[in-house]
């Protein structure tokens, strides 16, 4: 398992490859599975923006396409946010899919963090168990 500063690592070098030609705001974004296996996403724009893709997204979509369908925790940073880079509804509704219980570190720009449960940003959430 990898320390908090170590996935933010990660999602800050997955920042660099962002395609953002639209909004110009970077977001990098570093998956570790419970077995400690890491993937990491960079946010891919779309001139038509529904097909936009964001960084947690794009990780979370790379680990359960290898397999790996249990995931711990994300780490999300972006060097354009001088506020603590949020994942979107969409992203934080993706995330229930695969673990309700997640673990979110999320960075600002000067790579400062804070911790979060996806319960926390996300209370109440329609989650697979809700279908039951």
């Amino acid at each position: 398992m990898l320390t908090n500063e170590q996935l933010l690592q990660k999602a800050m070098e997955a920042a660099k490859f962002a395609h953002v030609p639209y909004s110009k705001f970077h977001v990098g974004a570093a998956v570790e599975c419970k077995d400690g296996t890491v993937f990491t996403g960079c946010n891919i724009e779309n001139s038509s923006y529904g097909a936009t893709c964001c960084a947690e997204r794009t990780a979370m979509l790379k680990a359960v396409s290898e397999g790996h369908k249990d995931l711990a925790r994300v780490a999300i940073y972006s060097p354009d946010s001088e506020g603590y880079a949020m994942p979107c509804g969409i992203c934080r509704q993706f995330m229930t899919e695969f673990n309700y219980d997640m673990e979110l570190i999320i960075a600002k720009a000067n790579g400062e963090y804070k911790v979060w449960s996806l319960k926390q940003l996300l209370p109440e959430a329609f989650t697979p168990e809700s279908l039951l």
